[in-house]
């Protein structure tokens, strides 16, 4: 698949409602952006392959902790899916084809097969809002089950979440209401380019970082925030075209503040480079 033919699919997936968005389809093209060589037909299947074993292994179970087990049994039972704690910061762990490949990845990464596979029975399951480490959580029949897909699909009590959370945002850091809230499929999408960006920044490979943020944009072409994003970093590229049209784009769908200030005035100096 070329990048423009996956760029305009992934542009149709994102104008759907995030209940009807097909997450692990969204996933698996974000993936090829940066794979395009690379045919998805065996990847798609292995998607339907997980979430009609799910189906099998859930054996129409109603309760939040049953299906959670049954997920547990597939993912990590059957096929070995898991967290790599070795190579974390390892860009394959956040693309959904190396992930399938290697059977290992970032949280969010694995949490979007889960979702998938999920969501694939009519479950009500999502990412969670929680900092620093990505999780699911399963709701049926008025109960609700957290799950962690990078350690071994385990479901966490309240002690083990504040440990989670204290490793991954720090010592001082306390459990919160808003970190129980669930998120998007769009949201969690978006957290996984976030990954991928973020180490490319670090790296300094500011091209390679903006084409990811184009990836983004395609699935929320209304966050001004990525458009403010897709101009600095293509201004770092050295593509102050591009960093023009992203910037203007941004003004456009910014608030008044800061930021804004900050990028009229970058914009006013690109183009004065352009003349």
């Amino acid at each position: 698949m070329t990048r423009e033919a996956a760029l305009a699919r992934l542009r149709g997936l994102g104008s759907a409602p995030d209940s009807a968005l097909d997450i692990g389809e969204a996933a698996l093209l974000l993936a090829a952006l940066d794979r395009p060589a690379v045919a998805l037909d065996w990847y798609r299947a292995h998607l339907a392959d997980l979430a009609r074993e799910v189906g099998e292994a859930a054996n129409e179970t109603a309760s939040a902790a049953g299906r959670a087990a049954a997920l547990r049994a597939v993912f990590v039972d059957r096929y070995g899916y898991g967290g790599d704690t070795l190579t974390y910061d390892d860009l394959q762990n956040a693309n959904l084809i190396r992930v399938i490949d290697r059977r290992k990845g970032l949280p969010v990464a694995l949490g979007i097969l889960y979702i998938h596979a999920g969501r694939a029975q009519g479950w009500d399951i999502a990412g969670l809002a929680f900092p620093g480490h990505f999780m699911v959580a399963l709701e049926a029949g008025g109960a609700r089950t957290i799950v962690d897909p990078f350690n071994g699909g385990r479901t966490p009590d309240a002690a083990a979440l504040r440990r989670t959370l204290k490793e991954s945002v720090g010592p001082d850091a306390e459990l919160e209401p808003a970190h129980y809230a669930t998120v998007g499929a769009h949201e969690v999408l978006l957290r996984l380019e976030n990954n991928i960006k973020l180490r490319l920044v670090r790296q300094e490979k500011y091209r390679h970082a903006a084409a990811v943020v184009e990836g983004m944009l395609a699935l929320a072409p209304d966050n001004a925030a990525l458009w403010r994003e897709a101009g600095l970093l293509a201004a770092r590229a050295g593509n102050l075209a591009g960093a023009i049209v992203a910037l203007e784009e941004f003004l456009l769908k910014g608030r008044a503040d800061a930021e804004r200030h900050e990028a009229a005035t970058l914009l006013q100096e690109l183009r004065a480079k352009l003349q």
